[in-house]
């Protein structure tokens, strides 16, 4: 089963809480701290796969989770990393943040990997924490949680180039004599119902990827017929092939099909008709077909290649294989690749981001909220009372304290952090 597009949930582990912890050997005084730091959450991380085809796994699949860091010891010792978590995906999956809509990964090479989701940093332990001032904390932090992402795995088969057309138009039997691919062949329309990929070599030795698609329909980019799950394939291709039936065996017009199909590709991505287009002239062995290709050249004038051929009989394939490695000399590799990716552009400038606000909620309460407060509360051990005393210092330093003032919140007064309800001391 040909799988395309899945959305999941990853989750990247939590890191390893500190401890708190003494030395206590015997003869040693004042032994200080020992409480060892926690470990490293695992990350998840996408590693590309030749042999894969199809995103299927994943249906079957939907939460994916990394395991947690192991949390510091005694005698400062650290807690072990938890290992990274690498799973498999087809070549040509694109990693999407369904959140932002911004594109995290675009996976087009074996090997290849992309973080997904990091693990969690772990919590210091008391040894760590120790200072001049303090020099026997008695409080450790937690370890900060994994970052949690809800995905959409897209697959775009990689080729170079891509068939299109009407159904029955002979793409899946061009590409079966002019590769090893072995598509479904039948007199009956929607015979592929999924891409086929082959490697087509020419005798001069060049050689390049060719993809054949399912047919499309008129109103295939608005979800008629099967065009609509596939059209996406061809914006990864560097030359479109449309194959046209010049014969008109099935009582269609060639140049009306040819008008239509590139409509589809059109309004499906005006990009795609920026694609050098080569019209594969197809069934030339039958009647009419020598009258149809007059008038459609014509109609069409300079503006595209026209190659006639016989798929079925293979006459003139050679030539239409020379154009199309002509063709793709011409193209760089990432002519037309659109994407963009996210967390991948490095700014040597950084809009400033507001460490933490306070919002007012519908019952009157004042609920403060930031990156920063999330990240001090994570990692806060609310049982320990100095921990949550240097908590309520940190707070004050930021200068949420100050805030709540100017916004009416008196002593006695409830607040929320990040959902939790704390009363407000002076």
């Amino acid at each position: 089963m040909f799988v395309d597009s899945v959305n999941i949930k990853v989750s990247a582990g939590k890191g390893g809480d500190g401890m708190v912890a003494y030395r206590r050997e015997k003869y040693v005084p004042l032994g200080g701290p020992a409480g060892g730091t926690g470990g490293r959450g695992g990350s998840v991380i996408f590693v590309g796969e030749s042999g894969l085809t199809t995103l299927l796994d994943f249906r079957f699949q939907k939460h994916i989770k990394a395991k947690s860091g192991q949390n510091g010891m005694s005698k400062n010792c650290f807690g072990k990393h938890a290992e990274d978590l690498y799973i498999k995906v087809p070549i040509g999956t694109i990693v999407i943040n369904t959140d932002t809509g911004g594109v995290i990964g675009d996976i087009t090479v074996h090997g290849q990997e992309v973080v997904v989701a990091r693990g969690g940093r772990g919590g210091k332990g008391n040894f760590e924490l120790a200072t001049h001032k303090i020099t026997c904390p008695d409080w450790a932090e937690k370890g900060e949680p994994g970052q949690e992402r809800n995905l959409q795995l897209e697959l775009k088969v990689l080729a170079d180039v891509g068939l299109v057309g009407f159904p029955s138009v002979g793409k899946s039997t061009l590409i079966s004599v002019v590769s090893a691919a072995r598509p479904k062949i039948a007199d009956y329309h929607f015979t592929t119902l999924q891409p086929n990929l082959g490697v087509v070599g020419v005798k001069d030795g060049r050689g390049f990827v060719m993809a054949d698609l399912p047919g499309l329909i008129e109103g295939a980019h608005l979800g008629a017929g099967l065009g609509i799950q596939f059209l996406k394939h061809i914006e990864r291709t560097r030359v479109i092939v449309h194959v046209v039936d010049m014969s008109g065996s099935e009582n269609r017009n060639p140049l009306e099909d040819f008008n239509k199909i590139n409509k589809e590709l059109e309004s499906y991505n005006l990009n795609l008709m920026k694609r050098p287009q080569i019209v594969a002239a197809n069934k030339m062995d039958l009647p009419h077909s020598q009258e149809n290709l007059e008038e459609f050249r014509k109609a069409v004038g300079n503006k595209y290649e026209i190659v006639p051929i016989s798929a079925i009989s293979q006459d003139n394939l050679e030539q239409l294989l020379y154009k199309i490695a002509d063709t793709l000399d011409e193209i760089e590799p990432n002519a037309f690749e659109d994407i963009r990716v996210e967390e991948v552009v490095e700014y040597t400038f950084q809009t400033p981001v507001e460490p933490f606000s306070i919002e007012k909620g519908d019952d009157g309460v004042y609920n403060v909220v930031g990156p920063k407060i999330k990240e001090l509360f994570d990692r806060t051990n609310f049982d320990n009372e100095t921990s949550l005393k240097r908590f309520a210092i940190k707070l004050r330093n930021l200068g949420v304290d100050e805030q709540l003032r100017k916004l009416g919140v008196q002593a006695g007064d409830t607040v929320r952090v990040l959902d939790f309800e704390f009363e407000f001391k002076d």
